[in-house]
C-alpha cells in the first residue's frame, strides 16, 4: 500500500491541530507525502511552493478563511485547476455564498466521515 500513493502530494488546511494531525498522519501512513498549514493565508503559501496534487480545505479557521483561500487560489495559474476537497463541520447549505461558484471536487462533512472514508474519497478522486 505504501507505493501506491507515494507520488501523490496533499497539502492539509485546518487550523485544528488535533484534527490537522490526525489526518496528516492517516495520509502519511497510507504513502501521501503531506504538508500542512493552518491557516489560509499560510495554506496559499503552502499550495504555491508544494504544489499539491490535492488539498483537504477548511472552511472556519483564523487570518483567512478556507472560501477566502480559495477565491485567491483560483485565480492564480497554478490554482485553478488545483483538486481541492472541503473539510468542514458546515452543512451545504450554510456554506459560504461565493463556495458555489469555485470548483471543489468534494465537499466532506466532518462529523458525517470518518478520517477512513476521506482518504477513501481522497484516494477516489486521485485515480
Amino acid at each position: 500500500q505504501m507505493i501506491k500513493n507515494a507520488n501523490y502530494r496533499i497539502a492539509i488546511i485546518e487550523d485544528d491541530l488535533p484534527i490537522n494531525e490526525m489526518y496528516a498522519l492517516k495520509f502519511e501512513n497510507a504513502g501521501f507525502n503531506v504538508k500542512t498549514a493552518f491557516n489560509g493565508k499560510d495554506g496559499l503559501v503552502l499550495c504555491k511552493q508544494f504544489l499539491p496534487d490535492l488539498v483537504l480545505l477548511d472552511l472556519r479557521m483564523p487570518i483567512m478563511s478556507g472560501n477566502e483561500m480559495l477565491v485567491k487560489l483560483r485565480s492564480k495559474d497554478w490554482g485553478k485547476n488545483m483538486r481541492v476537497v472541503i473539510l468542514t463541520n458546515i452543512s451545504k447549505d450554510e456554506a459560504p455564498h461565493e463556495l458555489r461558484f469555485l470548483s471543489v471536487d468534494r465537499y466532506v462533512v466532518k462529523a458525517h466521515y470518518t478520517p477512513s472514508q476521506v482518504l477513501e474519497v481522497i484516494e477516489d478522486i486521485l485515480k
